[in-house]
């Protein structure tokens, strides 16, 4: 175990000029991701910053919609009855990543913070330019199962396996984030996490000192409440990553979808959206052909790496089994 100083401190201005001060530091509420990477050798902080005494503890109503705190638990998230009501594809997909103990123990603002999954950066003695950039990417030609298809660079395929990411994103979730003088900066979640490209180290935009105070679900997405679920497809039924999953949601008057959203998990390394395969939702009468196409603009421009490459094949099927069963066709 390698030394490291821990600091409690219940003023978030002090918090942040603190997180400044050293090249290693890291806040730690539920530590369910960062304690596991430091157990396992991949991190080494110098500071870890306690924020649990925060007070980002509440998830209440805002403009409408519904403000999630950074601090309160997945499991809280899950049960919570406004989520439920409003925005059931949250509570779906939270459910179905990890175990009890790990969800009454995650944070929501941890949930975003979490690191891409590969068992290759996992695992110190192989290269990973994720952990060590420069040192070559060992799942590129080695056991890929889970990796991403979409997003990829010959830096890293990486891909990240949030559910509750997953469905914020479809759900066009933001971020507030407290900076380092104390302003907040709203981040939509489809700009929070990053792609590879050359900077595989990099998994998303926050910057030293910046804290993730709470995350905004909008009004305007409560439409998809009544047709919207959260599709997970893994190797097994429980404590798995999906191999692909999606959060889909529609509305449709007199037989028509007249609005959709979808946002994938673990095809790509930030929760992957489709903008102009949603497009082709609208005006049209459910199908399973329909569905099928729309699954197929998806994974155009993918790509596999050999143990992966059956995942261009199955988004089309999983597309199409989630929005069957949201528009009554299944």
């Amino acid at each position: 175990m390698h030394p490291f100083k821990y600091i409690r401190t219940e003023d978030a201005a002090s918090a942040i000029a603190k997180h400044t001060e050293a090249e290693k530091t890291q806040f730690i509420a539920g530590g369910t991701n960062l304690v596991d990477r430091i157990r396992r050798d991949v991190f080494h902080p110098d500071v870890l910053i306690d924020i649990n005494k925060f007070p980002y503890h509440k998830i209440e109503e805002h403009q409408g919609g519904l403000r999630l705190g950074a601090l309160v638990s997945n499991s809280d998230t899950a049960d919570h009855k406004a989520v439920k009501k409003n925005y059931p594809i949250v509570s779906e997909a939270i459910l179905l990543g990890a175990t009890d103990q790990l969800r009454n123990k995650a944070t929501n603002g941890g949930n975003l913070m979490q690191r891409t999954r590969c068992s290759y950066y996992m695992s110190p003695k192989f290269p990973c330019n994720k952990r060590e950039p420069g040192s070559g990417c060992a799942a590129i030609h080695g056991h890929n199962r889970i990796l991403s298809i979409l997003g990829t660079s010959e830096n890293c395929i990486a891909s990240f396996p949030s559910d509750m990411c997953a469905s914020l994103t479809a759900l066009e979730a933001k971020v507030n984030i407290m900076d380092i003088d104390g302003s907040e900066i709203v981040i939509p979640i489809e700009e929070f996490h990053a792609l590879p490209g050359d900077t595989p180290e990099i998994d998303n935009v926050l910057k030293p000192g910046q804290l993730i105070t709470s995350i905004d679900l909008p009004a305007s997405t409560k439409t998809f409440a009544k047709r919207s679920t959260y599709l997970k497809v893994r190797d097994r039924h429980s404590y798995a990553f999906a191999l692909v999953s999606v959060a889909a949601a529609v509305t449709m008057e007199a037989g028509v979808i007249t609005d959709a959203r979808m946002a994938f998990g673990s095809i790509a390394p930030k929760p992957w959206r489709d903008k102009e395969a949603e497009k082709m939702f609208i005006g049209q009468a459910p199908s399973k052909a329909l569905f099928k196409k729309i699954g197929e603009k998806v994974v155009e421009n993918a790509k596999g790496y050999g143990g992966n490459s059956f995942k261009i094949e199955l988004v089309p099927r999983v597309v199409t089994r989630a929005f069957s069963e949201i528009t009554g066709l299944i």
